[in-house]
């Protein structure tokens, strides 16, 4: 057997790496101390060539298809981990075939649900988390994707301004269709509610989750979180002809959920006294793309809504309303946010991802002119936040050394 590599963009340093031995078995200096979630296979981060990658050992057939999957989901812009390459045909120094290894990009700034539980959260956390699957599951659905395997330990978590952004990693068991049907979708739910009642069960008897905190009523909060937002996706209104008002505070209302309508499926009854209206096509990131237009920063949704209102703040305080909308963005970036997040200390700058340290910094002002009685400026918030708050938070680019398997028990003093 030859060593086989598939990849879209094959990096020749990836010969280097010691196929031959067993992924369980890599030496300590071709890896790197990332915090790993709980998974049925091997799952090791190496660096490569100035970048991090995940390698999971996995049967061959079952390495290539999810390979190609992730593939597919990236090209829908559906969040998930991005695939880097397969390596098959591998032998052990014994001659006996070894399993092939699947290899996507690690997500920075990223975090399995276990690895959050060691940090001293809010009481809330596992809301959040269930909420953020459950945005990420109706994402998918809505792309056609039945994942089979819905879980917290097969999503990772990006921090997005006070709640999180999910991101699928494992696709091993995912069919990616058309359309889904109904009871596809409940299956799914189904999956996802029992997992993750079993997965807080695991941490509450570990002494990591709230005593006051109910593993069964957490992951409930899945089903009604995916049935709400499904249905201020999807639902067919229908008003009288004298109301069409209604379309536009329709598509606003999809704005404010973050999604943007494409498309649009109108009709009328036969005598034209009723409207019945239908979002036919939605896609996620209103508020993050808008960002992008204006500044050029590329952020989660959630972190986009909390600058774009700095933002509009920046411009009714300097009286710009009649200005073009870019060129006040581009004063706000380069005289608001840069200097915020370009001000932080290179030995703390690994802490938390520009945007969220910026909506942090807010957040911090807030509390200080609240205190205070009275405005706080930007840069008196940014000091306090810089010398008292950000010290003490974890380093998210890089937690080196944890184990997910043996976490401390955690306070829960926010």
């Amino acid at each position: 057997m030859a060593l086989n590599i598939t990849a879209a963009r094959p990096d020749p340093a990836l010969l280097d790496l010691p196929w031959r031995t067993p992924l369980e078995e890599w030496p300590e200096d071709r890896l790197a101390a990332l915090p790993r979630g709980i998974s049925r296979h091997v799952v090791r981060f190496v660096r490569l060539s100035g970048r991090i990658l995940a390698v999971k050992e996995i049967k061959s057939d079952l390495a290539l298809r999810e390979y190609h999957m992730l593939r597919n989901l990236g090209r829908l812009h559906l969040p998930c981990v991005q695939p880097f390459a397969v390596v098959d045909g591998r032998l052990g120094r014994d001659g006996e075939p070894l399993d092939a290894c699947l290899i996507t990009r690690h997500l920075q700034f990223s975090l399995p649900y276990r690895v959050l539980f060691s940090q001293s959260l809010r009481p809330d956390t596992a809301s959040r988390l269930v909420d953020a699957l459950a945005a990420l599951l109706v994402r998918l659905h809505l792309g056609g994707f039945w994942w089979g395997d819905v879980s917290l330990s097969n999503t990772l978590f990006r921090r997005d301004a006070g709640s999180y952004a999910a991101y699928l990693v494992d696709a091993e068991t995912g069919e990616l269709r058309e359309r889904l049907s109904d009871g596809q979708r409940a299956h799914d739910i189904d999956i996802a509610r029992v997992n993750i009642a079993g997965e807080l069960m695991d941490l509450e008897a570990g002494g990591l989750l709230p005593g006051d905190s109910d593993p069964v009523e957490i992951s409930d909060i899945i089903v009604s979180r995916y049935e709400g937002l499904w249905s201020a996706l999807t639902v067919t209104e229908r008003f009288d002809n004298g109301e069409r008002w209604r379309v536009d505070e329709r598509i606003r209302s999809l704005n404010r959920l973050g999604f943007d309508v494409d498309e649009l499926d109108i009709t009328t009854d036969f005598d034209g006294t009723h409207i019945q209206i239908q979002p036919k096509v939605v896609d996620a990131g209103h508020h993050s793309r808008r960002l992008l237009r204006l500044t050029g920063l590329d952020v989660e949704e959630n972190q986009a809504r909390r600058l774009l209102n700095d933002l509009d703040s920046y411009r009714a305080a300097a009286d710009r309303q009649a200005d073009d909308e870019e060129l006040v963005a581009h004063d706000w970036l380069t005289h608001v946010y840069e200097p915020v997040t370009r001000s932080v200390p290179r030995d703390l700058a690994g802490k938390l991802e520009p945007a969220e340290l910026f909506h942090e910094v807010l957040e911090h002002r807030w509390y200080m002119a609240e205190k205070a009685r009275r405005d706080v400026p930007i840069q008196e918030a940014l000091t306090d936040y810089v010398t008292r708050v950000l010290p003490s938070k974890p380093d998210e680019r890089s937690i080196l050394g944890v184990d997910t398997v043996e976490m401390p028990v955690i306070s829960w003093d926010d």
